[in-house]
């Protein structure tokens, strides 16, 4: 599952959801004390095993000791920590249509919903609001958006991107492409 990382993330910089050193992803296998996640300021086209960052996990605590871990590491912490006992992949994304779909005022939630291929597959939750990148904040609510009615599969973050998980990277990929499909096709009707 670690190759998938990288995998996925060039998938994404394919598909124009994010730009060369953007989006990150991590990964913690059900009950270990690790927590592997995209390095920071790289460029995500080219991630590979070896460029994952591993960072131990004591006492319920990251040991970072000088790595370089994404600069969202905050959110994924927050909610790998939740999942501890299921292996769990966050991904984090910047899918154009998406973002596109929450600046022209949709609650994604409400429009999963009205797709029923969507909202049979994937979990929508309420849009996180407009927060600064790599903050607590954004950290914070990202968590809680997530956790609440049910733990979602996935939350848009207003101007930002998208957070979703799965039980692997690509798990979390397809809730991202679902919802961005249907972002596509809302904007195209002109509704």
């Amino acid at each position: 599952m670690i190759t998938a990382m990288g995998d996925v993330m060039l998938e994404a910089y394919k598909r124009g959801w994010i730009t060369t050193r953007d989006g990150n992803c991590s990964l913690r296998r059900g009950g270990a004390d690790i927590l592997y996640i995209t390095p920071s300021a790289v460029r995500k086209t080219t991630i590979i095993p070896e460029a994952i960052v591993k960072i131990p996990i004591f006492e319920n605590k990251l040991v970072l000791d000088g790595l370089n871990p994404s600069g969202e590491l905050e959110m994924h912490w927050k909610l790998q920590q939740k999942f501890k006992h299921r292996t769990k992949s966050v991904l984090h994304l910047h899918p154009t249509y998406t973002i596109a779909a929450m600046r022209a005022g949709w609650n994604l939630r409400e429009l999963a919903e009205e797709f029923p291929e969507v909202h049979r597959y994937t979990k929508v939750g309420n849009n996180v609001p407009v927060l600064p990148a790599i903050s607590q904040e954004l950290a914070s609510e990202t968590f809680y958006k997530m956790s609440i009615p049910d733990n979602v599969d996935i939350v848009g973050q207003a101007q930002h991107g998208v957070c979703a998980m799965g039980k692997s990277p690509w798990d979390a990929f397809e809730h991202i492409e679902r919802l961005e499909h249907i972002c596509q096709i809302a904007l195209a009707s002109g509704k």
